[in-house]
């Protein structure tokens, strides 16, 4: 099992520590519950270091990025990020990713999920005709998201980055905390405001960042949060998680990703979604809250009133800040419409649940 630069700093946290990803990394501190409602109500650290980096470089690096991503790229200008995936040959999604544009036509960075980095760096490698300089930098990449309505004022006096008023999904790059050459975005997985934090493990940077964030954030209520509460804020806000609600089986159009699958350019499966998008999916990815008593879990299997099975549950939990249990799943179209009646399967239980729009 890999460590983060921050394992240590979670353990002496007393945090609960779990394998994800290959990586030994922090599920709880507090509590799932009250780790949620400080980032919802206040701010919270997450260690996402684990997660992917590859840098894009050179006069083809977007047309390379183009052809193996669903969104348009060419809209990106310096300083904006983009969220998009990566279709597979059949129309499924090889990930989901976030692409930065650093230097406009000539320098980005993609962020991948920590499960993927491998299969995701070989995917695009296959697809690099022209030469593309491309570099991993995960390993060597830290990663802090700093997320929830106060976390930008906390962090402010720790840079001249004007950190309070960046755009969702745009970027700055300057010194943060005394440390050089930090990228700080708002593309935040939370739904509550804040910031991700990239820099360059070395010279003692991660301590010092971690370290600087903490001084200043602790006497305000700044909390180090687990995985376990990203999962409940990130599903309160119908976000999906790669694993579970897309993956190399779901197309972007299924998946609810229709708004980031542009057929203005060519890229790989083009024509297959295309063709879904004209004839229409016979599934869809839809937001349910239960009705009656009982919280949906994983791969529950989804059925209709006559107990017919018309899906399964990709995500699901009860959510701290709803007080309701709620989830995600595909079902088949014709129950897919808002206020739909579905029932999902609890321990051969038949549980009542309702379709509703997203976020919930």
């Amino acid at each position: 099992m890999k460590n983060t630069p921050f394992t240590q700093k979670h353990i002496a946290l007393g945090a609960k520590m779990a394998p994800f990803a290959g990586y030994n990394m922090p599920i709880s501190y507090s509590g799932i519950n009250d780790e949620h409602a400080a980032v919802r109500k206040n701010a919270g650290v997450f260690d996402v270091s684990h997660m992917g980096e590859f840098i894009l470089k050179g006069p083809d690096a977007l047309d390379l990025i183009q052809r193996v991503t669903s969104n348009d790229a060419s809209k990106l200008t310096n300083g904006k990020a983009q969220y998009s995936c990566l279709p597979n040959e059949q129309g499924g999604i090889v990930d989901d990713l976030i692409v930065y544009c650093i230097e406009e036509n000539k320098t980005y960075m993609l962020v991948v999920n920590a499960s993927n980095i491998e299969k995701d760096w070989n995917w695009i490698l296959k697809h690099n005709t022209r030469n593309v300089e491309m570099h991993n930098i995960s390993d060597k990449t830290c990663l802090l998201a700093i997320q929830g309505p106060n976390a930008t004022k906390m962090l402010q006096p720790l840079t001249d980055m004007d950190i309070m008023n960046l755009k969702y999904y745009t970027f700055a790059k300057g010194k943060f905390a005394g440390v050089d050459n930090v990228l700080v975005s708002a593309t935040g997985y939370t739904g509550a405001g804040g910031v991700e934090i990239y820099f360059e493990d070395s010279n003692g940077a991660a301590d010092k960042i971690w370290d600087a964030i903490f001084e200043i954030g602790a006497p305000q209520g700044l909390k180090p949060i687990g995985l376990g509460a990203r999962d409940t804020l990130r599903l309160e806000m119908g976000y999906c998680l790669y694993g579970n609600d897309i993956d190399d089986t779901t197309s972007p159009l299924e998946g609810g990703l229709a708004w980031i699958t542009k057929f203005s350019k060519d890229f790989t499966a083009k024509e297959i979604l295309e063709k879904q998008k004209t004839e229409g999916v016979k599934r869809k990815l839809v937001g349910f809250e239960m009705i009656e008593r009982g919280i949906p879990r994983h791969d529950y299997l989804i059925k209709d009133v006559s107990g017919n099975t018309i899906g399964k549950v990709t995500s699901g939990t009860q959510a701290p800040s709803l007080g309701k249990a709620v989830g995600l799943g595909y079902v088949t179209v014709d129950h897919a419409a808002l206020d739909s009646e579905i029932f999902i399967d609890i321990r051969n239980t038949p549980v009542k649940a309702k379709v509703v729009k997203i976020p919930f």
